[in-house]
């Protein structure tokens, strides 16, 4: 099979190489661990009960497979443009054209989406000041932070991802404390596990029921891999997020959510409010809400500020590949794609006047239009995968390797395939999964038009 060779644009420049191991393994956090964790697990549990251990674990085993997968090809021939790249190397131009921007579009949306999220939190500390002007204010910082430097974005998330990885592993230690009957208590038991109906309070199905809801929040870990083109040393510092970062994210998700249920019994967790808020108000904790909405609100922020990176990168990436207008390569004096940055806050700004003239209904539309385009990534990122095995090898590039290549990566793609049919089938998700496919499927109409037009 032949590598395709892109059409680059002219070279602007080189991105600065300034990011350290620790910054990647906490941008990859960062992308991974937000409101999903938070507050959004609580509808899972309400799904599945106590089982819904099992849908994290399965969906953490899916996380595993595909970061191996990217991070094989990453550690290879690291690119900024991660996926993108290797999709449009391994599958064709009109792949790398296609996923390219659609994963712009889905972390350009997700910047909005975390900026309405923490303004919403800010709005009921201060609700004098419309929350439309709160977003905008967190937006234009982050939008400051990213085009200063690569560093400083870098050790934005670092200490943003610190804040709640910190508080995870307080909230599981004292879940653990409350356990051992160190922290008095009348819910905490090892009996929460089956006494209210069961391992399997909702059947067995519910674990996958649950898995879409759970598989979403993973999503963003791949993000390490779009830094890498910005580490001191690209193929170290990819494989040592990869592989830290996998273990990281299972024990913070599967761990806390442990955790929770030994503590009060599921029963008791009400969907969209936080499981912990729940677990801290049985444990008698003071001021365990506005604890809690602290930390969700870095976690946003951090979100935020990974997802501007995400996409500014991509729209980057997508210039240097021929796919974008020459002008989103533009280097800054302090090496930042400054550009691409102010392309990609576009989305967010635009949020802001939808936030001005409908405050209500904004954040919903918005989660709504990014859809099935996870599993889209994932999917591309197991195809480019399975393709690229033979042409690295018969270059005799060696380094990270994925598990159980070539049939992981078939079984991966009839589950992803499978879930995408499920949420076509389920009315909740439909219009999710009709809009992102006919935005995923227009996106691959005009990548194989400009392939044939260019040959």
């Amino acid at each position: 099979m032949s590598v395709s060779k892109p059409k680059s644009a002219p070279s602007q420049g080189q991105l600065a190489r300034t990011l350290e191991p620790r910054h990647l393994s906490m941008i990859a956090l960062g992308g991974a661990i937000g409101a999903g964790l938070l507050v959004a697990s609580s509808t899972a549990i309400v799904t599945a009960g106590p089982a819904v251990i099992l849908t994290y674990l399965l969906a953490g085993l899916v996380l595993l497979l595909i970061m191996r997968m990217l991070g094989e090809m990453s550690a290879r021939t690291p690119e900024t443009g991660s996926f993108s790249v290797y999709a449009r190397r391994f599958i064709g131009p009109w792949a790398g054209f296609s996923v390219g921007w659609l994963y712009w579009w889905f972390w350009s949306v997700t910047v909005a989406i975390e900026a309405t999220a923490a303004a919403q939190i800010m709005a009921s500390w201060w609700p004098a000041l419309p929350q439309w002007l709160l977003a905008l204010a967190c937006l234009l910082v982050f939008v400051g932070l990213n085009l200063i430097s690569v560093r400083t974005y870098g050790e934005a998330e670092f200490w943003f991802s610190a804040i709640k990885v910190g508080a995870i592993v307080l909230l599981i230690v004292l879940g653990l404390l409350a356990v051992l009957g160190l922290i008095p208590n009348d819910t905490a038991a090892f009996s929460n596990y089956w006494s209210a109906g069961g391992f399997f309070p909702q059947g067995p199905g519910a674990v996958f029921s649950a898995l879409l809801a759970v598989i979403f929040s993973m999503f963003g870990a791949e993000i390490a891999t779009l830094a890498a083109g910005e580490s001191k040393d690209p193929a170290a510092a990819v494989t040592k997020a990869v592989r830290s970062v996998i273990f990281r994210v299972l024990f913070f998700y599967v761990g806390s959510i442990a955790v929770v249920l030994l503590v009060v019994p599921w029963t008791s967790i009400t969907s969209g409010v936080s499981p912990f808020v729940t677990m801290l108000e049985a444990l008698n904790i003071p001021f365990a809400a506005l604890a809690m909405n602290l930390v969700v609100l870095s976690a946003l922020l951090s979100c935020l500020n990974a997802s501007l990176y995400a996409a500014s990168r991509m729209v980057f990436a997508l210039a240097e590949q021929g796919d974008a207008p020459a002008s989103f390569s533009l280097i800054s004096s302090s090496k930042a794609p400054r550009n691409a940055i102010l392309f990609s806050s576009l989305v967010g700004l635009a949020s802001v006047l939808l936030n001005y003239f409908m405050p209500e209904q904004v954040f919903s539309l918005l989660v709504n239009s990014t859809g099935a385009t996870g599993i889209f990534v994932w999917m591309i990122v197991a195809l480019s995968h399975l393709r690229s095995r033979r042409v690295l090898e018969a270059e005799s590039v060696r380094g990270l390797r994925a598990f159980g290549y070539p049939w992981v990566n078939y079984g991966l793609l009839l589950a992803l395939s499978a879930l995408l049919v499920y949420m076509g089938v389920t009315q909740q998700h439909r219009l999710e999964v009709l809009v992102s496919s006919a935005l995923a499927l227009g996106l691959s109409l005009l990548g194989l038009y400009r392939s044939r037009s260019a040959n």
